[in-house]
């Protein structure tokens, strides 16, 4: 009677781990499924959201080209630099600036008569980045921020009218760049050079034929 026993539980257990065995498998093929495709969604949400961006980027640079387009044939001015700053200085039209207020170069503000603003900004000085609160203009749009610009470097300022001449007179983008920060439009050390790396980047050199 005791030896029935023992060969009938034995019998159960060789029963029991398959089915153990084969549910552990189960499992584990319903995670690594889990997981396959929670990676595909986020690879496809990757993709959709630059491409999202790609279009995004576009439709600012289509958006502000026919104005540059038309300083480049009032005023000499490439419209690859102006496309270059406006991304640089705006983030591609999303800084507070541009955005609420249509400033898209950073244009800072000098006379009380001025519509502006006074927001926080960075200057490179003495070595380092240091942040500081400013005057900024307002602008009733962003083509009217860009004629603004262009006029700048058309009319200099009070004290030489012909500081950024050179930007004017530039056969190629790279020489305009180097202009601007030899005329010493922004303190950061490394704007031409940035400047110059969107225009590759981006193909903003067509604009300019």
């Amino acid at each position: 009677m005791a030896k029935k026993y023992a060969r009938r539980k034995k019998t159960r257990y060789k029963l029991t781990l398959p089915i153990l065995v084969g549910a552990l498998l189960l499992m584990v093929s319903m995670v690594v499924f889990l997981l396959s495709l929670r990676g595909l969604t986020s690879t496809t949400q990757t993709i959709q959201s630059e491409e999202t961006n790609t279009t995004n980027k576009q439709d600012f640079i289509d958006e502000i080209v026919p104005v540059a387009k038309e300083m480049q044939a009032s005023h000499g001015i490439m419209p690859s630099i102006i496309l270059a700053q406006a991304i640089l200085e705006s983030d591609w039209g999303t800084s507070e600036l541009s955005a609420k207020y249509n400033n898209l170069f950073g244009i800072k503000s000098f006379s009380p008569n001025d519509h502006s603003i006074k927001l926080e900004t960075k200057e490179y000085k003495d070595g380092k980045w240091e942040t500081i609160k400013a005057n900024f203009k307002v602008y009733a749009s962003w083509s009217d921020c860009i004629r603004d610009h262009t006029l700048l470097f058309v009319q200099g300022v009070d004290w030489d009218p012909y500081l950024y001449q050179g930007v004017l007179l530039a056969d190629d983008y790279q020489t305009a760049a180097k202009a601007l920060q030899v005329a010493g439009y922004a303190t950061d050390p490394g704007y031409a050079d940035k400047l110059v790396s969107l225009i590759k980047q981006y193909q903003l050199d067509q604009y300019d034929h």
